[in-house]
């Protein structure tokens, strides 16, 4: 009898679950996600997934009656449990992970910093990313304008992007569903991890800017936003800057990219390589343990990781040598600006159209 009891008891919460969320989920303004499958709310991490369901669309759930839901072969109460968890998810405003940018939604003007500081702390769970949440990951990206930019542009380390995708479009993945990008053949699970990773850290930048803002911000790598901005400044300083200005701006905040994308080996050598007259190749090769062959190849590394980080960076280090020129500025400085164009670039001589061959390799 008790069996029996808890059976109806538990039936009966299903039951008014199901229909508390079936009368919200039938107001107008969720008109627009009744078209969705059911498996549009599930997550990796989910467990009990009524699976007879989950290629169902909300509209046809909400129109049959429960008890037909109930009898669907391979459906119990566990099951059922799962789908009421899943038309919850249905029913918010936004799918779990996402951050809000709404006018409406912003805390009083005193909270924002640690709004902001909470948003950007907070860790992706790149495992428990719904087609839901990738929908707004997606349309995000679309919406600012970053469809044309590739994926290494910004991802967190290049190091955790497989090179084929470095130069990877982002709008490659905006008319995909994420059940799409995982049957690429050549999107294994640690490939669409590095995918997700650069368009979710992408969606939390831009949801904490304001949408009525007459400002736009221009999302690029922390230390090359640096680079640039000290290049302005200085081309409309009357002064040239000294050597260990170029040195300090320019140089240290490259390297420290170089740190982030490659390791500390290739931001040691080209540190070395930047400093003209303390770099000798038998001698680095000798200290690190490697043939100078293998020096010249970890060299030879830099103007792919820099091209793809700073594709501005031949322009403007050849606008800043012109500049400097043109106010004759001392011979070291345009040299420092020459060995900066030969080792992140390859070029020779500050040309933006200089050889690509890796900088340092014997004429």
């Amino acid at each position: 009898m008790r069996l029996f009891k808890s059976t109806i008891v538990l039936d009966y919460h299903l039951v008014s679950g199901f229909e508390k969320l079936r009368q919200k989920l039938l107001l107008p303004k969720y008109a627009d996600r009744l078209d969705k499958p059911l498996a549009f709310w599930a997550l990796p991490a989910d467990r009990h997934l009524p699976l007879a369901l989950v290629g169902r669309t909300l509209q046809e759930l909400l129109s049959t009656p429960f008890e037909d839901i109930y009898s669907t072969p391979g459906i119990g109460p566990k099951k059922i449990s799962t789908l009421l968890k899943l038309l919850q998810r249905a029913a918010q405003p936004l799918p779990p992970g996402a951050l809000t940018s709404t006018v409406e939604d912003e805390p009083p003007e005193e909270e924002l910093p640690a709004k902001r500081e909470r948003a950007a702390n907070q860790a992706l769970d790149l495992s428990n990313v719904s087609e839901a949440l990738w929908i707004t990951w997606r349309d995000a990206v679309r919406d600012y304008g970053l469809g044309g930019e590739p994926l290494g542009r910004f991802a967190p380390s290049l190091q955790r992007l497989p090179r084929v995708l470095w130069m990877t479009p982002l709008q490659t993945y905006l008319e995909l569903s994420l059940a799409d990008i995982r049957r690429l053949k050549t999107h294994g699970e640690k490939r669409v991890r590095a995918v997700l990773e650069v368009f979710g850290n992408l969606h939390q930048i831009i949801a904490n800017l304001s949408a009525h803002s007459s400002l736009a911000v221009r999302i690029v790598p922390r230390n090359i936003a640096s680079v640039e901005s000290w290049i302005a400044s200085s081309l409309v300083k009357p002064a040239a800057p000294t050597t260990d200005e170029i040195k300090h701006k320019m140089f240290s905040p490259l390297v420290e990219q170089l740190r982030v994308d490659t390791g500390d080996s290739v931001a040691a050598l080209t540190e070395a390589r930047l400093d003209q007259q303390n770099f000798n190749v038998q001698q680095t090769a000798r200290r690190a343990g490697v043939t100078r062959a293998r020096v010249y190849e970890l060299l030879g590394e830099v103007p792919t990781v820099i091209g793809v980080r700073w594709p501005e960076g031949p322009l403007l280090l050849a606008t800043l040598r012109n500049h400097l020129a043109a106010h004759h500025a001392g011979e070291q400085q345009l040299e420092l600006l020459d060995a900066a164009g030969a080792v992140l670039y390859g070029q020779r001589n500050g040309s933006v159209n200089g050889s690509p061959e890796p900088a340092g390799t014997p004429g």
